[in-house]
């Protein structure tokens, strides 16, 4: 049997970034993966460029049953220690949109740069490896079985993320580890990820995937979460996009969405106007000039409008109903593309029962919980990045403390 300071299982973000941690303090660390290729959620991230973090990665970016757990990590580790770090491998980087941050080259910077901190800390690779069962002897030391051979640990830290991506490997290994040793765990469900209606309800706007534009969208009738102004996205089954995927983090089945399709312009207010300037224009013209012309005529058959009617003939009644149709456009999904597409999970191991400040089980000394799998979920844009960052520093820091006062 081999015997380490620490294993960690799941060599994805937080995984290589804890054991890097930890092995550069001088622990004996073994990073154990079941995947034949390494870091393929980071790999695919970002159109392949990772979007490694956002400048403003803070608490409010964060959904969790626990909302404050996360501060303290994120406080500690912050992206501009991120940038520390690429600026130390040379890697280069360039800011897209809003604080979020992408390698100018590939995803596999972040990988190279991830595996060579884990070498710098002579950490012991083991992958493919699966790990079939964990046992906690009565000394508080972990066995591990795994299909590589036993691997007897002080520590074990758990960041084999959640369900989301399964074509890449995503498994509730988390979860059920989590349960065998008595924790408890936050519903899970999709986020990030696209939103579905039933074919009778998208039947008027199925014709219009592909279709894009800025749109501020809100959760729930009384946009309780807030709202996220950012492109949407027409597909086949339903709406994506970036401000979609933002506001499937709040959603609930039931719940209808808002959609302001013409955020920050008064449509009623502009359509009297166009009337009393420009009496012979068509409807359709003059919305075609705000809008996708594909997405003005089918909005305005769903609404029993002719695109071709003259806005002299229109009631002012009619289109200050129009105007408001399009500030609130409220519509009311029939579920989500499923794991198959989310970018993240919601939900996972319950915080409550975590350390803040370690990430260390409040039952089971020695046994850390970090990134995905637990209840901490991000904005889109690189803050979850910044949380595996922020939470495998945490646990690779206070492993090795743990491990050296055993």
């Amino acid at each position: 049997m081999e015997s380490f300071d620490i294993a960690v299982i799941g060599a994805g973000a937080a995984g290589m970034m804890c054991a890097a941690v930890a092995g550069q303090r001088g622990a004996r660390v073994t990073l154990i993966d079941h995947a034949p290729r390494l870091a393929e959620k980071i790999r695919i991230s970002g159109g392949g460029r990772c979007n490694f973090t956002n400048l403003q990665a803070g608490p409010s970016n964060y959904l969790s049953a626990n909302p404050h757990f996360c501060r303290s990590a994120l406080a500690r580790y912050t992206p501009r220690d991120f940038l520390a770090l690429l600026k130390a491998h040379r890697v280069t980087w360039h800011e897209k949109h809003r604080g979020q941050l992408f390698c100018d080259h590939s995803s596999e910077s972040i990988i190279d740069l991830l595996a060579a901190e884990c070498d710098t800390g002579r950490v012991t690779w083991r992958r493919p490896v699966a790990v079939h069962a964990v046992r906690r002897s009565e000394a508080g030391a972990f066995a591990l079985e795994t299909s590589g051979g036993e691997i007897a640990a002080r520590a074990l830290v758990i960041a084999t993320g959640g369900l989301s991506i399964p074509k890449i490997g995503a498994t509730d290994f988390a979860y059920r580890l989590a349960k065998q040793f008595g924790h408890k765990l936050v519903d899970t469900r999709p986020a990030l990820v696209p939103l579905t209606f039933t074919s009778e309800d998208w039947a008027p706007f199925a014709a219009l995937a592909g279709v894009s534009l800025e749109v501020e969208v809100a959760a729930g009738p009384k946009r309780a979460s807030g709202s996220f102004i950012e492109d949407l996205l027409f597909t086949h089954r339903g709406l994506s996009g970036p401000g979609v995927l933002q506001i499937s983090s709040y959603w609930h089945s039931g719940e209808p969405i808002v959609i302001d399709l013409l955020p920050g312009r008064d449509v009623a207010a502009a359509l009297l106007e166009a009337k009393s300037s420009a009496t012979k224009r068509q409807i359709g013209t003059v919305l075609g000039q705000w809008l996708p012309a594909r997405l003005a005529h089918a909005w305005l058959d769903a609404h029993a409008v002719s695109a071709e009617a003259r806005l002299a003939d229109l009631s002012d009644k009619t289109l200050r109903r129009l105007g408001e149709a399009f500030s609130r456009w409220t519509l009311t999904p029939s579920g989500t593309e499923g794991y198959r597409k989310a970018e993240v999970t919601k939900g996972g191991v319950d915080t409550r029962e975590l350390s803040s400040t370690t990430m260390m089980s409040a039952r089971v000394p020695g046994l850390y919980f970090i990134g995905e799998a637990v209840d901490v979920t991000g904005w889109l844009g690189g803050y979850n990045f910044q949380w595996a960052w922020a939470s495998g520093v945490a646990a690779g820091q206070a492993a090795t403390e743990f491990v050296r006062g055993t």
